[in-house]
């Protein structure tokens, strides 16, 4: 009677971090793609908000969600990745309309949103409350602050952004694509028996415990 034949598990293959310039442009990439993915899930949701009855719905939110997407939009462009997205970037790209005038209102509200207002008066109205034009004594009766949020657009300016969002995406993706190529043929070049002796990538998330 035969034996059963078990196949040896294979062993898991180690991963290192690389530290070359190829691998930082291609790790900016990846980060822009990431944040890209994320605007377009809120957008999604916040389609899904609007389309809700105002009654049943929370109006928190719709603010949060497209906060949110805007700040992870402009992070793409910001000063603070090496690679970033540049408005040659959004000019490129395959959508007809006022792209680039859209693209530089995005990044306005975002502004708006995370900047405190050098003018107070701007964002918040202090009136005074007055008695009955008509009553024979006139007089401030009280106090009345008024804040003046943002606007949430509506449904089409979120398909516009969710719009945007993917064709950078797609465009970012496609440099990624031939950057891996580079990343491995600079790593190829290094020696191997360094490569070995770096310690391990984490490729998840920590053990508990």
């Amino acid at each position: 009677m035969g034996g059963t034949n078990t196949a040896s598990p294979e062993p898991a293959m180690l991963t290192v971090a690389l530290d070359v310039p190829s691998a930082q442009i291609l790790a900016d990439q990846a980060s822009i793609i990431q944040d890209l993915q994320f605007v377009m899930d809120c957008c999604k949701r916040l389609l899904t908000e609007l389309a809700r009855p105002d009654e049943d719905r929370d109006p928190v939110v719709p603010q949060a969600l497209w906060s949110a997407a805007l700040a992870a939009y402009a992070r793409c462009f910001g000063k603070g990745k090496r690679f970033g997205l540049s408005t040659e970037d959004v000019r490129t790209l395959p959508l007809r309309g006022e792209v680039m005038k859209y693209h530089k209102w995005v990044i306005e509200e975002r502004d708006n949103l995370t900047v405190h207002p050098s003018n107070p008066i701007a964002a918040t109205k202090v009136g005074a409350a007055l008695s009955p034009a008509d009553q024979a004594e006139r007089r401030v009766e009280g106090i009345v602050i008024l804040s003046t949020s943002h606007v949430l657009v509506d449904e089409t300016g979120v398909r516009q952004l969710g719009g945007l969002a993917s064709e950078l995406a797609k465009q970012t993706a496609g440099k990624a694509q031939a950057q891996q190529d580079s990343v491995l043929a600079d790593a190829q070049q290094l020696n191997a028996d360094s490569l070995y002796k770096l310690p391990p990538l984490r490729t998840g998330p920590p053990a508990a415990g």
